[in-house]
């Protein structure tokens, strides 16, 4: 498993654009070639409410890539250490985020639509839903990997 776990690896990842005057874009995605995992799971936002927060947690080992298809929002992204903000609003542009990284979505446009790969079925056990026990969690981690 990648312990890549820190926010310099939270990153746009261009997909691949095929653009026609006459009959519009496509974007097509490929398990491990534009995403490092296998899709096991994909879920949309919508009809998110003007100033709603969606997010709020991280994952102990599902990894993801979040769209756009549709309208704007922003991704806080967070390791324990560092904050960064990543506006997604192209639907070519993908976040790749992975596992150990605290995620809030917030910003949404009017319309907007988030689209989101995992690489895990949905598993509750797999939720930090609290951002203590999150840094705890990490702090743990970390300290494991260090005396391996």
């Amino acid at each position: 498993m990648d312990d890549k776990t820190d926010i310099e690896h939270c990153k746009i990842v261009g997909l691949p654009l095929i653009a026609s005057e006459r009959k519009g874009s496509m974007t097509p995605i490929y398990n491990n070639i534009q995403i490092p995992f296998d899709i096991q799971r994909v879920y949309y936002l919508y009809d998110v409410p003007a100033g709603a927060e969606r997010g709020g947690h991280a994952h102990k080992d599902l990894q993801q890539l979040i769209i756009s298809v549709s309208g704007s929002f922003d991704v806080i992204a967070k390791d324990g250490k560092n904050e960064r903000v990543f506006t997604l609003n192209r639907p070519f542009n993908a976040l790749y985020i992975p596992r150990l990284i605290w995620r809030e979505l917030t910003n949404f446009s009017s319309g907007s639509i988030c689209l989101v790969l995992a690489s895990l079925l949905f598993n509750e056990s797999d939720y930090l839903r609290n951002y203590t026990e999150f840094i705890e969690y990490k702090r743990c981690h970390e300290d494991s990997l260090s005396r391996s």
